[in-house]
């Protein structure tokens, strides 16, 4: 089954948080994602830029609305994913809890429903 780890967490400049903490987040990430790939479930990840960078697009009111910025203004943003195929939720929760992001940020698990094999959707 196919679950994606939306790492959610405060945002720090690379100022705010030192070279030293910056190399140290650095280094767990990588070694997070040699984890998930040598155990041969990471089908993908992505470390985001700052929300400071995203454009929100709606449509909701009917009227077309693009935003600079995030959609919300919260302390913690979404830094980034990791997309995992495991044989249950069991499984996706223990590999959240590795996540080096949950000592001081939230790991979201959400499965899966369908994803893009070629250009079609097809179920998770």
């Amino acid at each position: 089954m196919r679950y994606t780890l939306l790492l959610h967490y405060p945002e720090m400049s690379p100022e705010e948080l030192g070279p030293e903490a910056l190399e140290q987040g650095q280094a767990e990430f990588r070694a997070f994602a040699a984890a998930l790939h040598d155990a041969g479930v990471l089908l993908s990840g992505e470390v985001l830029q700052p929300s400071t960078a995203s454009t929100t697009v709606s449509a909701a009111s009917g009227e077309l609305r693009v935003q600079a910025g995030p959609y919300a203004d919260t302390v913690e943003q979404l830094g980034g994913t990791f997309v995992i195929d495991v044989p249950d939720l069991d499984a996706a929760l223990a590999w959240a809890e590795r996540a080096p992001s949950v000592a001081w940020g939230t790991v979201e698990v959400r499965p899966s429903a369908t994803h893009v094999v070629d250009g079609v959707w097809v179920p998770a």
